[in-house]
C-alpha cells in the first residue's frame, strides 16, 4: 500500500464524497503502512471520544489504579441518548458493564459515569504517555441535546482527530495495551451501523465507533476483509449527523475498499 499514492486517492475520494471537511486516515495493519487526507484537522470528536476514554479505564484498571465497581450512578451524568439507556440513578453498575455501553450503544450516562471514575486529567495523561495520543483530550461529559448537561469541571471541548483515533485503532487490533482485547470485542458488537459499514463488501467485517451532532459525523474502525486483510479506516467529517451524510458515508468506504486490496496486491 505505497502511502503516496494511496493519500492521492484519499484526496480523490474525499473531493468527490460531499462530505464537509472531511478528515481520513488509512493504515494497513499488516506492516504499518499508512495514508492520510488532513487526517489532524481539529474537529469535535462528538462520541468517537468514547473509544480513547474506556482505554484509559481499562489502562487504569490493569495498574490498580482503578476498581470494578460497583459504582452508584450519579443523577447529574443523566442525560438523552439516541437509544434509551438502562441506567437511572442510584444504579449500582461496574466498570465493565460501563464500557461496555459507551461503545456498543455510545450510551452517554455510562460515558458520563466513566468520567468521573477514571478523572479527566488523570486519563487525559495516561492516554498521551501510554497510547501517544498527543492531540487527544478529555475536557467535557456529553450531552444528549439541549440544553447541554451541566458540567462544572469542564475545561473547553474534547479533542481526539482522527490522526489519534486511527493511532488508538492499531493500538486495538493489535493487543498494544491491557484491555485492546476487550475493547476491540465491543467495538465488533457496535449497534450503530449505518456509515461506513453500508459500503463494505460482502463477508467484511468491521469493529467501530461512530461520532454524531448537528455539526459532525464520523466513523472510525478496523476493517477485517473477507479475505482475511486488516485496515484501520477512520472518516471524520463536518457534515450533519443525517441520512444524506450516512449514505456519503458508505459510498466513500464502497470507492475506498477496492483501492485497499489494490494497494495490498501491489506490496506483494
Amino acid at each position: 500500500m505505497p502511502s503516496g499514492r494511496l493519500t492521492e486517492d484519499l484526496a480523490r475520494l474525499a473531493e468527490r464524497s460531499g462530505l464537509v471537511r472531511p478528515a481520513i486516515a488509512v493504515v494497513r495493519l499488516e506492516d504499518g503502512a499508512s495514508a492520510g487526507f488532513h487526517a489532524r484537522r481539529p474537529l469535535y470528536p462528538a462520541s468517537m471520544i468514547k473509544v480513547p476514554l474506556v482505554a484509559a479505564a481499562l489502562v487504569l484498571r490493569e495498574r490498580g489504579e482503578l476498581g470494578s465497581g460497583p459504582y452508584p450512578i450519579v443523577a447529574s451524568n443523566l442525560t438523552a441518548n439516541d437509544g434509551p439507556s438502562p441506567l437511572v440513578a442510584g444504579y449500582q453498575s461496574r466498570l465493565e458493564e460501563l464500557c461496555t455501553l459507551a461503545i456498543v450503544r455510545s450510551d452517554n450516562v455510562a460515558t458520563n459515569q466513566l468520567f468521573d471514575i477514571t478523572g479527566r486529567e488523570r486519563a487525559t495523561e495516561v492516554l498521551r504517555s501510554t497510547l501517544g495520543l498527543s492531540q487527544t483530550s478529555l475536557r467535557r461529559k456529553l450531552s444528549g441535546g439541549h440544553p447541554l448537561l451541566r458540567d462544572p469541571a469542564q475545561f473547553g471541548r474534547n479533542a481526539h482527530p482522527a490522526s489519534d483515533a486511527a493511532t488508538l485503532m492499531c493500538a486495538i487490533a493489535t493487543g498494544g495495551f491491557p484491555g485492546a482485547n476487550f475493547l476491540f470485542s465491543l467495538l465488533a458488537q457496535q449497534e450503530w451501523n449505518t456509515k461506513l459499514s453500508g459500503g463494505m463488501a460482502a463477508g467484511d467485517r468491521f469493529a467501530h465507533k461512530t461520532g454524531d451532532t448537528e455539526d459532525v459525523s464520523h466513523d472510525g474502525g478496523i476493517l477485517i476483509t473477507v479475505g482475511g486483510e486488516r485496515f484501520v479506516v477512520v472518516v471524520y467529517s463536518a457534515s450533519p449527523s443525517c441520512e444524506e451524510t450516512d449514505t456519503r458515508f458508505a459510498t466513500l468506504m464502497r470507492a475506498l475498499r477496492p483501492l485497499l486490496e489494490a494497494r495490498s496486491d501491489s506490496a506483494t
